[in-house]
């Protein structure tokens, strides 16, 4: 999985945080809170995620509205899967990756563990 554009990135991040079904409008308006953006290069980056597999499209009245696919946290968890895949020694770099969290995070770790145990078990 590669990692998201930018324009790409800025669109999930705002359907990720609404979590509702959005229009190219509202996420233009927000967008250009920040930074002017063309309605049409929204609207063709929304359908390329959409081509993609990355957004489902419905039709609301004249406009698609778009929703998430996946979580961001499933998304992270694939870029996660797709970095660890690059190493010939998985264990050593999670190993690595372990050393840099911090206390708060390796205890979420440890739940996701003992989570993902269970589950495997059952």
């Amino acid at each position: 999985m590669r990692r998201l554009g930018e324009l790409e990135a800025e669109i999930m991040d705002r359907l990720w945080a609404w979590q509702r079904p959005t229009t190219v409008r509202e996420i233009v308006d927000d967008i250009n809170e920040h930074r002017p953006v063309a309605y049409t290069t929204v609207m063709t980056v929304a359908s390329i995620l959409y081509n993609k597999g990355w957004l489902l499209r419905a039709k609301e009245g004249r406009a698609w509205v778009y929703s998430p696919v996946r979580s961001r946290e499933e998304y992270t968890a694939a870029l996660m899967e797709d970095a660890l895949g690059t190493s010939e020694d998985r264990s050593a770099a999670l190993t690595h990756f372990v050393e840099q969290m911090g206390p708060e995070e390796v205890s979420a770790l440890r739940k996701a563990l003992r989570s993902a145990g269970r589950r495997t078990k059952a």
